[in-house]
């Protein structure tokens, strides 16, 4: 992660904002379920497009959803069901922040993440 040295607000949001593109991947990195704990004995993962997220924060605690788009540059997700409705009554997709979900359901069609998983076990 990003080592941030100042106390001062200001600078924490700059370091976030000119971060380098593998820097803010990181800040993707979401805690798992209990039980996904416990089988993979990790406390967070990155989170990937496909994975199922139940939100811990916010209007819509406690729903649950596939992560339809990961916005790297942002650093926002966007979950299957999270939406909002404008004035005009159309909807558009809520972007969420990841520590503000939990992976409930993995991912694991990639190979290389499900090798990764299991040997650090």
């Amino acid at each position: 992660m990003v080592r941030i040295e100042s106390h001062q607000p200001r600078k924490q949001r700059k370091a976030r904002y000119t971060a380098s593109s593998h820097e803010k991947s990181k800040f993707l990195n979401a805690p798992l379920s209990p039980a996904l704990k416990k089988k993979y004995g990790k406390k967070t993962l990155r989170v990937v497009k496909g994975d199922t997220v139940k939100l811990t924060r916010g209007d819509f605690t406690g729903d649950e959803g596939v992560v339809d788009l990961i916005d790297t540059s942002r650093a926002k997700l966007v979950v299957h069901g999270v939406s909002l409705t404008k004035a005009d009554g159309t909807e558009v997709p809520r972007v969420v922040d990841a520590s503000k979900v939990q992976i409930t359901k993995l991912n694991l069609n990639d190979k290389r993440r499900e090798e990764k998983l299991v040997e650090g076990k």
